[in-house]
């Protein structure tokens, strides 16, 4: 349900130099900094075109300022709603868990698959195996404070976790993989693409078939040996990607960010 646009506080001021789609643009900044939780419906052109005495046309003018600062969104045939903020996503090697409880969200999972396969050719070379080799598949639906975020599917060579399948699926994969078989990531690299959502995907992340999302593959290391190898699909519209750059042989000055 929408906010009732009787509840926005502001005038336009029609002496005022500044445009008027502006003022309203400011004024709906402020009310939805101060009165608005991501994913609230925002009044209607309409319902703005009348409280505020303006033209539609001024008024889209106004919303499509703030659709362009990403601070809200419209939806085809719902209306238009605040944003929900994008979590910087920064590739590293630490575990999903970690990652959220950073941020102070409370992270969950939904185990999809846990289960070991022959490694098809595809796998084998992406983990420089053989054909056939038994590989531990972990396939799982990643959630932050009950919302679905992305889906990873993890590929370890089974003779580096014996047992493994034995246990209960892991909550965090790199935490018990550290912990029980002393594989620690040192290194990875991961290749970053554009996609669009699967029917599958799609249903798993409640987006719509053919919504953009971010795919990872990563392939993690400890020593020369490669020991994981993963395909990540995150929601874009909940992720956009922090990449820290700097130029070889300089040394970071205080204060510069530089990681998490």
């Amino acid at each position: 349900m929408s906010v009732d646009a009787s509840k926005i506080i502001g005038e336009i001021d029609r002496t005022s130099g500044v445009p008027i789609y502006v003022q309203l643009r400011e004024i709906l900044r402020t009310f939805i900094t101060d009165s608005c939780r991501p994913g609230a419906a925002l009044p209607s052109e309409r319902d703005l075109s009348e409280r505020f005495g303006l033209a539609r046309m001024t008024v889209r003018q106004a919303i499509d300022a703030l659709v362009g600062e990403e601070i809200i969104e419209r939806v085809v045939g719902l209306g238009t709603f605040v944003r929900k903020p994008k979590l910087d996503l920064q590739v590293k090697l630490t575990s999903y868990s970690e990652e959220m409880q950073r941020r102070g969200m409370v992270p969950a999972a939904k185990v999809l698959s846990f289960e070991q396969i022959a490694a098809s050719a595809f796998l084998a070379r992406e983990l420089q195996l053989d054909e056939g080799t038994p590989v531990v598949r972990f396939r799982r639906l990643l959630l932050a404070d009950n919302e679905p975020m992305s889906v990873d599917e993890n590929f370890i060579p089974a003779h580096r976790v014996p047992g493994f399948l034995d246990e209960a699926p892991p909550t965090s994969l790199y935490n018990v993989l550290s912990e029980r078989y002393g594989l620690v990531m040192e290194w990875g690299e991961d290749m970053i693409e554009a996609t669009a959502a699967s029917p599958s995907t799609a249903r798993l992340l409640n987006v719509d078939v053919g919504s953009p999302l971010l795919k990872i593959q990563r392939h993690a290391f400890v020593a020369r040996a490669m020991v994981d190898y993963s395909v990540s699909y995150y929601r874009a519209d909940r992720y956009k990607l922090w990449v820290p750059l700097q130029r070889p042989g300089v040394r970071p000055t205080r204060g510069q960010r530089t990681g998490y």
